[in-house]
């Protein structure tokens, strides 16, 4: 079965440091970098055929962004295009990502799903993908869903790859959660839709 990791917005400003920190963030970038390192040549850890990140890259996306943000529906200003926020994490080793899909310039967006990713064709055109063509594309049936935050966008792109078809599995041990009593309703909501939940996220 062809499989992928994807890996969900660990950036900058998402973790210690940064303009909208979630506890544990360093940790999980080393730690995800750490399964990418396994060897798999010799039967250990899980080998991956592909491996894709997703990046809050806002450039103007609205009410998502507040002076006085509730924490729900409006937040503080993060990972603005352009700024080193928005930055994968440096301590997440990216040598294996083939394609990062960008989300939320113009509006929330929560899942990696609703990304996109830009290349160039061979005669110089633009071509723009969205996550779950790119993995169909690939013959990907099953997907590895690790990062930041558990209760947020781990959460909203775990039920959407479940809801596009792709068996799904959670490793909550290489997530970062913001609340436990939103990690809780996660974890939930997550099982009810099928999706595989593996070990603990950290909190914080």
């Amino acid at each position: 079965m062809t499989r992928a990791l994807v890996v969900v917005d660990v950036q900058r400003d998402f973790c210690p440091g940064g303009s909208l920190a979630v506890a544990g963030g360093d940790e999980v970038a080393r730690a995800i970098s750490a399964l990418l390192a396994t060897d798999t040549s010799t039967g250990r850890g899980i080998a991956y055929d592909h491996v894709v990140a997703t990046q809050d890259f806002h450039i103007d996306p609205g009410a998502h962004f507040s002076d006085t943000p509730d924490f729900v529906d409006s937040w503080p200003v993060h990972c603005r295009a352009g700024t080193s926020g928005a930055l994968l994490h440096d301590d997440l080793d990216t040598s294996r990502v083939e394609a990062v899909f960008r989300k939320g310039q113009y509006a929330a967006a929560y899942s990696g799903f609703e990304g996109v990713s830009t290349h160039l064709d061979p005669e110089g055109g633009e071509v723009v993908t969205g996550l779950a063509d790119w993995l169909r594309g690939r013959g990907v049936e099953q997907v590895h869903v690790v990062g930041i935050a558990t209760d947020h966008c781990v959460r909203a792109t775990a039920l959407d790859a479940a809801r596009a078809g792709f068996r799904t599995t959670v490793l909550l041990g290489l997530t970062a959660g913001i609340s436990a009593s939103g990690v809780e309703r996660a974890l939930a909501e997550m099982r009810e839709d099928g999706v595989t939940l593996v070990g603990d996220p950290v909190l914080g």
